[in-house]
């Protein structure tokens, strides 16, 4: 019988914690694109050294900028993401276009990078050879493709946004409680 209460109970626990974590999506839906920009630079940022290192071993042209330039943008991007959602007020469209760009500009060095990277490893004369002891190559040149990867699904997440945020908030997160069906509605107008 105790049994029962307790997963019962956790039931309802769970059941409120995701009642709370949709209301709190639907007064702020932009957190979608933002997890989804944290996710990018997380892969990007924990996985630096491996790039690093492929950068020093390949050293092709303008790596090292393409890896400053990627790794700098995605901590601007933080900032320009947050302020172009400001609480309580509408988007600040002049900070959208320049997450934009800044988008664009992160998957451009990325593509650059990953250019860098297959010319080195397929050129025609003294190609650099992945094996056991530059592993961090094929690691590199995987964590750029996702890096490019989840910097395109926030820009997509982001164009997207009002069509989802009506979605969201068309969901039911009311709360019923007992005896609210036998209530009258309440007038108020004028009294006298």
């Amino acid at each position: 019988m105790a049994d029962n209460k307790t997963s019962a109970g956790e039931r309802r626990g769970f059941k409120e914690f995701m009642r709370r974590q949709i209301v709190s999506l639907k007064r702020s839906p932009q957190r979608i694109p933002l997890f989804s920009l944290v996710t990018a630079f997380l892969i990007y940022s924990l996985n630096l050294s491996a790039i690093a290192n492929t950068t020093a071993r390949i050293n092709g042209a303008n790596m090292g900028q393409c890896e400053f330039a990627a790794m700098l943008l995605s901590i601007l991007s933080f900032v320009v993401f947050l302020r172009s959602f400001p609480r309580r007020k509408k988007p600040d469209k002049v900070m959208l276009v320049l997450l934009s760009l800044m988008l664009a500009f992160i998957v451009f060095v990325d593509a650059v990078y990953l250019i860098r990277i297959e010319s080195a490893v397929y050129r025609p004369d003294n190609p650099i050879i992945v094996d056991r002891n530059t592993i961090y190559i094929s690691t590199a040149y995987n964590v750029v493709a996702a890096h490019i990867v989840f910097i395109c699904v926030t820009a997509g997440l982001l164009a997207l946004l009002p069509v989802y945020s009506k979605a969201i908030k068309k969901i039911n997160t009311s709360i019923d409680v007992e005896g609210n069906e036998s209530m009258a509605a309440i007038d108020i107008g004028e009294e006298q």
